[in-house]
C-alpha cells in the first residue's frame, strides 16, 4: 500500500474496486470496469469531498482531520454509507492516521485487506480478492459482501 493512495477523506484508494480493476487489468479478463489510479495520483484531491469543501478543492489540507469542521456532515454521511455497505470507516481511518501516522496506517491496511489465499488485495466494495476471487465476480458482476454465489 502506498501513502499517495490515501485520499484526504480517509479512503484507501488501493482497496477500491476501480483501482484494483486497473491494477489487475480486469477489462482484459472480461469485465467492463472504469479504471481509476486513485484520487491524489489523478490530481483530484478527493473524488468524494472536493466539490463540497473549499479547503480540499484548493488543496489547503492533506487530510480532512486537519479541518476545524472535522468531521463535517458530508464526511459523516459518506462514512455511514461505507461502514454500512463496505465494512470500513473513513473517519476511523483519519483518526488513526492523526494519532499514529500514515506509515502505521499503511501497515494496518496491508494486514487488514491482505488476501489469505494468494496475498493479493481484498476489495472493500465487494469483499473479494480481485486476483483469486475473479470466478465469483465473473459469475455475479454485481457481487456484494457475503452473497451466496449464483448458480
Amino acid at each position: 500500500m502506498e501513502g499517495k493512495l490515501i485520499a484526504p477523506c480517509g479512503m484507501n484508494c488501493g482497496i477500491c474496486v476501480s483501482y484494483l480493476a486497473m491494477k489487475n487489468d480486469l477489462n482484459k479478463k472480461g469485465f467492463r470496469k472504469t479504471y481509476c489510479a486513485g484520487c491524489l495520483p489523478r490530481g483530484k484531491n478527493c473524488t468524494f469531498m472536493k466539490k463540497n469543501c473549499e479547503k480540499l478543492g484548493k488543496g489547503l489540507v492533506r487530510f480532512c482531520y486537519e479541518c476545524s469542521d472535522f468531521p463535517c456532515r458530508r464526511l459523516k454521511d459518506l462514512d455511514k454509507r461505507y461502514r454500512t455497505k463496505y465494512h470500513m470507516s473513513m473517519i476511523e481511518n483519519l483518526i488513526f492516521i492523526k494519532e499514529h501516522g500514515i506509515e502505521r496506517f499503511l501497515e494496518r491496511e496491508e494486514e487488514r485487506w491482505n488476501c489469505p489465499e494468494c496475498g493479493g488485495v481484498i476489495c472493500c466494495h465487494n469483499g473479494l480478492c480481485l486476483n483469486c476471487g475473479l470466478e465469483t465476480l465473473l459469475q455475479n458482476k454485481q457481487y456484494h459482501w457475503g452473497e451466496e454465489p449464483k448458480d
